[in-house]
């Protein structure tokens, strides 16, 4: 992943928030906005640079998080994944406005690549910025990519870019649907049943409360049999199982959702590892490595 600097998007404006934004509103306005939207790959985005100083990490927040996803709790440095959490107000800021041309509601993570390079202390002060990268074309609709950052003493220390997907009818024919199988499982390490509250559960600790995690009946407004877990859930548990050097490098796609309850396999060989259901069905693939110093 790229790192950037301010002076490499001289197209963007850098709007400093004075602190965290309430996630109650924003989530509510972007419910509201969502009907509203017309995504398509050439609309446009919103071009800000949110930064948010003085950032400090909620260890009870953390705690239940850790709990959720399997990490150890007390641990002095942040889990890999949790910058993610720290950052999702803002970028809800960004993803429920009017400029932000997809639906919030029914947005599905398809993929995430994590940079951190260096261990994260949970008591430090951060700084963090959030901005839309892009939107691109996808088999089932349009995808937007959305980077976040952490510095730490001016230094840049964690940055992450995920990519979100609003489906939606594509004009011309439509293109081969995925089987979701790949050869070659990778080999299996635990097997985990996930209750049907795991949606609930990660999205009370993160602030992440798309309804298609939270329960079936909201989940089949948007063409999902049952609810669905979230995708950095499913990552975190991997990570949570594999573990990650200090400094490093992550790469995940979503490739398939995982309905609530369930049961998945856990597979990991060297540095790679998956999510695997009935029938080898793989709902997440991925590699972690150490960030080069």
């Amino acid at each position: 992943m790229n790192s950037a600097s301010p002076a490499s998007f001289p197209s963007r404006t850098t709007t400093v928030l004075t602190g965290s934004p309430a996630l109650a509103p924003l989530l509510a306005r972007g419910a509201l906005l969502s009907p509203l939207k017309r995504p398509r790959p050439d609309a446009g985005f919103p071009r800000d640079r949110l930064v948010l100083p003085g950032v400090r990490v909620d260890l009870a927040r953390l705690a239940a998080y850790e709990r959720a996803c399997g990490f150890a709790t007390g641990a002095d440095a942040l889990p890999v994944t949790y910058p993610h959490v720290l950052g999702f107000p803002a970028v809800m800021r960004l993803m429920s406005g009017r400029a932000f041309p997809l639906p919030l509601l029914g947005l599905v993570h398809t993929s995430a690549g994590i940079v951190r390079r260096t261990a994260l202390p949970a008591t430090a002060v951060y700084e963090l910025t959030a901005y839309v990268e892009g939107l691109a074309p996808h088999r089932r609709g349009t995808e937007a990519a959305v980077v976040t950052q952490l510095r730490a003493g001016g230094d840049l220390v964690w940055e992450s870019r995920s990519t979100y997907l609003a489906r939606h009818r594509v004009p011309g024919p439509a293109p081969a649907e995925p089987s979701g199988r790949l050869p070659g499982p990778l080999p299996a390490r635990a097997e985990w049943r996930l209750a049907g509250d795991v949606g609930r559960r990660y999205g009370a600790a993160s602030g992440d409360r798309n309804p298609i995690h939270l329960h079936p009946l909201t989940a089949r407004l948007f063409g999902f049999p049952r609810a669905v877990a979230h995708g950095m859930w499913t990552l975190a548990r991997c990570l949570a199982e594999h573990g990650t050097p200090d400094a490093a490098v992550v790469r995940a796609d979503f490739r398939a959702p995982v309905l609530l309850p369930g049961t998945v396999r856990y597979g990991a060989e060297g540095g790679r590892f998956e999510l695997r259901g009935a029938e080898d069905r793989l709902h997440l693939s991925g590699e972690v490595g150490a960030h080069p110093a």
